[in-house]
């Protein structure tokens, strides 16, 4: 059934009673699984643990368990709606969690916007959890809070609409440059948005080596004479646009190879005509893209969006799921940039026998998807360092 079909009934039906339950891992049908699960057998478990705090990681399920944490405050593209109203996704979260990777999740919608009494409240929380996926926090919230979470904790944590799409946008650049015989590290990137998203990219595609990234925001070219950029603009004009460029959408474009949309601008198709020959054009704002995939396709070699109703659609579920995995795997610490780089490759490799400009990137339902991130980023992890148990 294809989106159009699905009806407003079909949609809060099946949402009716919410998403997700809790499932036991062993039944209890008779007196002597009740005493093993519970008292008096449960107490001997706690004992060992309360011994040593190691064993918890195999005798609970916390250590494969992630914490889905919203606030709410920039949920889809509907904005600020609150805890309550963000629940219906972060439970979908969590049921694309359990299906493409196999991991239980927790959607935790807090009801406070103060970044530091959301780290409060994780801090406190973190012996019941092994990882933490942000999810729908609003920039430049979304960066203070991530940062202050990787220092307060020992484990993962990620925001997702960074740090995946960042993935899932590299691995897309790379398997569109495998269809045109081309490399990134000759390319000139323009990034339309420098909200969590954008920023995320152009970080990640500056650590893959791009020839350069020029980045807009709603004012314009981000570049150091400004004096309106705050903290995190700030360091992505150092990090950026090495040929000085200022101005709009129109000078930022012009002779530029790739053009990467995560805003909700729209740009005319025929400034798209002064880009370099056969340009690529990921026009990835939803539910409206940038610039039509039809009007993009008169001008570019490749287009992408971000919607399932046209041909390379740039998912996030192609990273989270295998990211989340191969970092428990692993018993890693934090997720460090090169597990994100992994991350991107191993999602192109997936479809590397089968590239054509319809098809840069798998399918988000490719089974292959998931296993071959998580082996990917485990490995990476042990790389790196940041690895306690290689079990993958």
């Amino acid at each position: 059934m294809s989106q159009a079909q699905v009806s407003d009934e079909d949609i809060f039906k099946g949402h009716e009673g919410g998403k997700l339950s809790v499932a036991a891992t062993r039944p209890i049908s008779q007196a002597r699984d009740l005493s093993i699960a519970y008292t008096p057998g449960v107490a001997k478990v706690s004992r060992a643990i309360a011994d040593d705090s190691a064993l918890a990681a195999r005798y609970t399920w916390a250590d494969r368990l992630v914490a889905v944490v919203s606030d709410g405050t920039a949920v889809l593209g509907l904005g600020n709606i609150g805890a309550k109203a963000s629940l219906p996704v972060m439970e979908g979260k969590s049921v694309l969690f359990k299906t493409f990777a196999g991991l239980d999740s927790i959607p935790l919608v807090l009801d406070t916007t103060d970044v530091d009494e959301i780290v409060e409240t994780l801090v406190r929380l973190r012996p019941s959890f092994g990882a933490v996926n942000l999810e729908d926090v609003s920039a430049p919230r979304c960066f203070e809070l991530e940062a202050k979470l990787i220092e307060a904790l020992d484990c993962p944590v990620m925001h997702d609409d960074q740090h995946g799409t960042a993935i899932v946008v590299l691995a897309a650049l790379r398997g569109a440059n495998g269809v045109l015989d081309r490399s990134v590290e000759n390319q000139r990137v323009v990034v339309s948005g420098a909200g969590a998203a954008g920023v995320a990219c152009a970080k990640i595609l500056r650590a893959a080596g791009a020839g350069d990234v020029t980045v807009l925001d709603s004012k314009g070219i981000v570049h150091s004479g400004r004096d309106d950029l705050n903290p995190v603009k700030a360091e992505l004009a150092q990090l950026t646009n090495r040929q000085g460029l200022r101005g709009g959408v129109a000078e930022a474009l012009k002779g530029a190879d790739v053009f990467i949309g995560l805003s909700s601008s729209t740009v005319d198709g025929d400034l798209l005509a002064t880009m370099a020959p056969d340009p690529i054009v990921f026009a990835l704002s939803n539910p409206d893209p940038e610039v039509h995939p039809d009007v993009a396709a008169s001008y570019a070699a490749v287009v992408a969006t971000g919607r399932s109703d046209f041909p390379n659609q740039i998912n996030n579920v192609l990273a989270f799921p295998g990211v989340f995995k191969g970092a428990l795997d692993a018993g890693a610490t934090t997720i460090t940039e090169n597990m994100k780089l992994a991350a991107a490759d191993a999602i192109v490799s997936v479809a590397a026998d089968s590239l054509a400009a319809d098809r840069i990137v798998p399918s988000p339902l490719d089974e292959r998807v998931a296993p071959e991130v998580a082996a990917a980023v485990a490995k990476a992890a042990e790389s790196d360092g940041v690895a306690t148990a290689i079990s993958y």
